[in-house]
């Protein structure tokens, strides 16, 4: 008998413990904020026994994606990670009676507006029916009166006190039906802002991530666990500031280029105090190239004859339930074709060959509600070359351009650009995405200092040829570009001539000048004149171009 209850306390003690369940708050740490999404970072730490534990958050946000929830930690000995389990919850929100009472308030001041509306409806209905019965007594004095009895004199009625009653009663019940309408709009108008402040009471229940994570440990110890997740409704956008001192005659123009990150999170969590990276990785992007698929060209089938009319009949039905298919796949086939003055802290940068992150200084809360979080990233002082661009044939006015190369290493995202001139906002530029050591050209505006001039020089009409006679239209223009700067400047004027569509059809570009440029980007007739002019220089272009066709035949020109 003491050999069995020795086996059994054996056995007692050998069976393995059931996982201790620790529940714990976690605190969001870090985030890195994507173009698209954010990755979060939550730190907790907990205090272990040895044997398994089940360490419980419930306080991720309902956006966090399962898939993309990861464990690690450190600890002051030897933590073993198993099983990470992710599910959706609903809490009970802890204001849930207060929240009630709220409600229940704005619901019967709602029901009571409604009641006193009703009450002035029926006032002025009231009314409409006293005005009615007034405009009837006032038609009495345009009614003949019935004959007396005989014997009887014709009764004298004094109107002019009956149409004095008529008028002050007319007059009381419109102030009553206008007093009525006002006090029916005031009432609309609270019960409208108590429908939004009922719609804009939260929920009952809050919906949230539960994270189980499994641990084992053969000795006591504390650990620091770090569970990160991503997020979708996240973004950052890049927006810039562009400030051009165009300098003098003596000193050489300075561009300061200032890269700032607009944040924006609606992800369900406040971002409290945060250390916050920015990357231009795009996670939610294709990760891999687009596959090709085959395309074949064969000859047209032949088209069968036309089937008798009964056979007509038949098909009928068939191609009506064909036709919906039909339909539907050129649908999904077109569905597929188809951002000591004090100075700003800036952004660490780490530049790699694929993507840059910036670590914004110090610690940053973004509140969940959408609102706006500005930092700025960096900024770049730069050497620009400045020029002027005119369009003389649409507007006599020349505009300064700056010309930038960006800074090597990284990438620049698109994004609008506000443009400042001499430290005066002159307006709001876009940017495309750029990398480092492309150039790219700023406008800056008007630039009153260089004066354009443009006319229409000669125009002719006419035929030639004796056999097959042909029309010719000729006209020549003149650009005249005068500069009023104290120093040298470039610039570039365009203007164009027409683009033939018919080989009938001759355009030749004639004049002293010839383009410096044609088809400038592409765009076929576009011409472009590059030079430079000295302080208080003026030089002039002219050129012009002859169009020939067929006589027998009218040209049109499509703009």
């Amino acid at each position: 008998m003491r050999l069995a209850s020795g086996f059994v306390m054996l056995l007692v003690f050998a069976a393995p413990l059931e996982a201790a369940e620790i529940r714990a708050s976690s605190k969001v740490d870090a985030v890195t904020v994507f173009p698209s999404g954010a990755e979060v970072r939550r730190v907790v730490r907990v205090q272990l026994d040895a044997g398994e534990h089940t360490v419980v958050l419930s306080d991720l946000p309902q956006q966090a994606v399962a898939n993309s929830i990861r464990v690690e930690g450190q600890a002051t000995g030897r933590l073993e990670i198993g099983a990470v389990d992710s599910r959706r919850i609903v809490l009970p929100r802890a204001d849930e009676e207060a929240r009630q009472s709220r409600r229940r308030r704005i619901e019967d001041e709602i029901e009571r507006l409604q009641d006193e509306r009703a009450g002035y409806e029926a006032r002025i209905e009231t009314a409409e029916t006293q005005k009615a019965f007034i405009g009837k007594l006032a038609e009495l004095p345009t009614r003949p009166l019935p004959p007396p009895a005989a014997g009887q004199v014709a009764p004298r009625e004094d109107w002019g006190q009956i149409l004095t009653l008529i008028g002050t009663s007319m007059a009381d019940v419109q102030r009553a039906i206008q007093d009525a309408r006002i006090r029916i709009r005031e009432i609309d108008r609270r019960i409208e802002e108590l429908d939004k402040e009922l719609s804009e009471e939260a929920p009952p229940i809050e919906e949230r991530t539960e994270v189980r994570v499994h641990l084992a440990t053969a000795m006591p110890l504390e650990a620091d666990l770090v569970v990160r997740y991503q997020v979708p409704d996240a973004s950052w956008t890049p927006v810039y500031d562009a400030r051009l001192s165009t300098g003098s005659k003596n000193a050489e123009p300075k561009l300061a280029l200032t890269r700032r990150a607009i944040i924006q999170q609606r992800t369900g969590e406040v971002w409290q105090d945060v250390a916050v990276t920015l990357s231009t990785t795009r996670p939610a992007s294709n990760v891999a190239a687009p596959d090709l698929r085959p395309i074949t060209v064969d000859f047209e089938p032949e088209q069968p004859p036309p089937a008798p009319p009964a056979v007509a009949m038949e098909a009928a039905p068939r191609e009506r339930f064909a036709a919906p298919a039909a339909g539907a796949a050129k649908r999904v086939a077109r569905d597929a074709a188809e951002r000591e003055a004090a100075k700003e802290r800036m952004a660490e940068a780490t530049i790699s060959e694929f993507a840059a992150t910036f670590a914004v200084p110090g610690r940053v809360t973004v509140d969940n509600t959408g609102e706006v979080k500005r930092v700025v990233i960096d900024e770049a002082q730069l050497e620009p070359t400045l020029l002027v661009r005119a369009v003389p044939k649409r507007q006599e006015r020349a505009y300064l351009y700056a010309k930038i190369t960006l800074p090597k290493g990284g990438v620049y995202l698109p994004g609008q650009v506000s443009l400042f001139r001499d430290q005066t906002f002159v307006g709001i530029g876009k940017l495309p995405q750029l990398s480092g050591g492309d150039e790219h050209e700023l406008g800056f505006g008007p630039d009153d200092a260089v004066r354009i001039r443009y006319s229409v020089a000669d125009e002719k009409r006419g035929e030639s040829g004796l056999i097959s006679t042909s029309r010719t239209d000729q006209r020549n223009y003149r650009i005249t570009v005068k500069n009023l700067h104290e120093r040298p400047i470039a610039f570039t004027v365009l203007d164009q001539i027409p683009a033939s569509l018919n080989q009938d059809i001759k355009v030749e570009l004639i004049g002293r000048q010839p383009p410096t440029v044609r088809d400038v980007d592409g765009k076929r007739g576009v011409l472009a004149w590059e030079d430079k002019l000295a302080p208080d220089e003026e030089k002039v272009i002219e050129f012009g171009y002859r169009i020939s066709w067929p006589a027998a035949k009218n040209i049109i020109f499509n703009r």
